[in-house]
């Protein structure tokens, strides 16, 4: 008969690092796993392909608009990125238009 056992988890980050207890975003993470029943353990499985710390960005700041680029049927809009990326790069941004 075979034992049903989860085979996911979620590692606290304290597990990952000391004090302050925090990964950078950004930050890589490998990982093991090892197999453990009443006889003992297994040997290490083989490095997993890696995690990525992310979240999503901040806000674009500095919006502004590009008189220039102005005409009867455009706006022209500028800003800056946001400084904090969320640990990846920014691949696109939405424009939302109210009246």
């Amino acid at each position: 008969m075979a034992l049903s056992v989860d085979t996911t988890c979620s590692v606290p980050v304290t597990a990952l690092r000391a004090a302050p207890y925090s990964l950078d975003w950004g930050t890589n993470v490998h990982a093991t796993v090892i197999a453990i029943n009443s006889y003992g353990s297994s040997t290490e499985s083989a490095v997993g392909k890696g995690a990525i710390i992310t979240t999503t960005p901040g806000a674009p700041t500095s919006l502004s608009e590009v008189y220039i680029q102005r005409t009867k049927s455009t706006l022209g809009l500028a800003w800056t990125a946001p400084p904090f990326v969320g640990g990846a790069l920014i691949i696109g941004y939405r424009v939302n238009v109210a009246e």
